[in-house]
């Protein structure tokens, strides 16, 4: 699948309210790959939450995967989180970022863990589930919403990364808003790697093993 690169969309994005970060929620998933190629509407209707039938206002879950169990959380706007943090970890940034209702509720992930399970079966190069982004700053937005542009089946340099975003002397703290990435797969920001790759991968919140894994699983399916 060819990339698309959307920085005039956001290189000189400075918001700071939460209008403003509304709007790059929308932009976040009105440029994402499924969106502009058309085939986000129906499964991304069925995948967001279809009512508040729950008595919570974040549920969570934990989605099993050939790299290990990634905690997940759903809110009204989309998918909050899919992180291979601890529980704990996730749910405090769950609390002060978004709602301090937050509770388990696995049905209410079953789209998640069906895409999960697409993506990992080889038949899934684009995840359709809306993302809620409100667990990471201004800053980390600019930097994750990038991540759309690295195609499925290829990878970037964190230099690169950096000079394409328009913020060639911020690598350490590029490096720490990968590193702390609430959506991974779905932000894919193990498509970031180290200058010398691919003997280094680079680091990964799931670690070395899992990042080399999931490179090689795109790399597969992708005919790279």
């Amino acid at each position: 699948m060819a990339g698309m690169w959307h920085g005039d969309l956001y290189a000189d994005f400075q918001g700071t309210d939460q209008a403003d970060a509304d709007d790059i929620d929308a932009l976040v998933r009105a440029t994402s790959p499924a969106a502009a190629e058309g085939r986000a509407g129906p499964r991304a209707s069925a995948a967001a939450p279809a009512s508040r039938s729950v008595p919570f206002d974040v549920v969570t879950g934990v989605a099993e995967t050939p790299v290990g169990f990634l905690f997940c959380a759903m809110t009204e706007t989309g998918l909050a989180a899919c992180s291979f943090a601890p529980e704990e970890t996730v749910v405090e940034r769950l609390h002060r970022a978004v709602s301090p209702n937050v509770g388990p509720h696995d049905a209410h992930l079953e789209p998640v863990r069906r895409e999960l399970g697409a993506y990992f079966a080889g038949r899934l190069s684009t995840f359709t589930i809306p993302l809620d982004l409100r667990l990471t700053g201004d800053f980390g937005r600019v930097v994750l919403r990038s991540l759309l542009d690295v195609p499925y089946g290829s990878t970037i340099a964190l230099g690169e990364l950096a000079a394409r975003i328009g913020r060639p002397n911020a690598r350490r703290a590029i490096a720490s808003t990968l590193a702390e990435n609430p959506l991974c797969l779905f932000l894919p920001c193990h498509r970031v790697v180290a200058d010398d790759y691919p003997e280094d991968v680079g680091p990964y919140s799931g670690g070395t093993q899992a990042k080399r894994r999931l490179l090689e699983l795109e790399a597969e399916h992708s005919g790279a």
